[in-house]
């Protein structure tokens, strides 16, 4: 099983959309049959079983093992992942572009960048699994309390300043067999729960 799996395909994603097999991939973190999960989410095992197989049909659950009781044949699934991220791609006709509008104060331009790098790192996770290659990814998670908006700014600034510092030292257009990398930060309030709205 993966720890996140990226759908892509507009199909899954619609079916994976679904509360009752939202649920079930869920419960699948751990191998169960049609019967054990009709029993946890007090559904008729003939539902149950109806759900399972259009998860199946989208790679989103897989059989772990199939065993004889009585007459029957009981399959035993397990969800493909423990988590799933469903990619902009699953909508590639309307997914945002962050090249419409680049506004670096604008949340609406960072959701944007937001979705590329999920449609982007999603799709070298998707090629890297074929290959069976690792994908080299670096990432920073932070957190940060201001005093004021001032030094929030100033903050902003520093920051821009010290990742331009770092790309032109860094960056080297000639490299022969060099590969280009993106470099995405951000920063945003940090989203408490519980809370629609943030103060500024």
């Amino acid at each position: 099983m993966l720890d996140v799996a990226i759908i892509e395909d507009p199909a899954a994603a619609e079916v994976s959309l679904d509360p009752v097999r939202a649920r079930l991939l869920a419960e699948l973190a751990e191998p169960a049959s049609a019967t054990m999960l009709a029993a946890r989410i007090g559904l008729p095992r003939q539902k149950v079983n109806y759900h399972l197989k259009a998860l199946e049909r989208h790679g989103l659950v897989e059989l772990v093992e199939e065993r004889r009781k009585g007459n029957v044949t009981e399959r035993v699934m397990r969800a493909t992942a423990a988590s799933f991220v469903i990619s902009p791609a699953a909508l590639a006709p309307v997914a945002p572009d962050p090249a419409r509008a680049p506004d670096q104060l604008s949340a609406r331009w960072l959701l944007a960048l937001a979705a590329q790098l999920v449609r982007d790192v999603g799709t070298l996770i998707t090629g890297a699994a074929r290959a069976r290659r690792k994908t080299a990814t670096f990432a920073i998670d932070g957190r940060v309390r201001f005093a004021s908006a001032a030094d929030r700014a100033a903050f902003a600034t520093e920051l821009a300043e010290a990742v331009t510092a770092l790309v032109s030292r860094y960056h080297d257009d000639t490299a022969e067999g060099g590969r280009e990398h993106r470099v995405v930060v951000a920063l945003h309030p940090s989203v408490r729960p519980g809370t629609e709205t943030q103060e500024r």
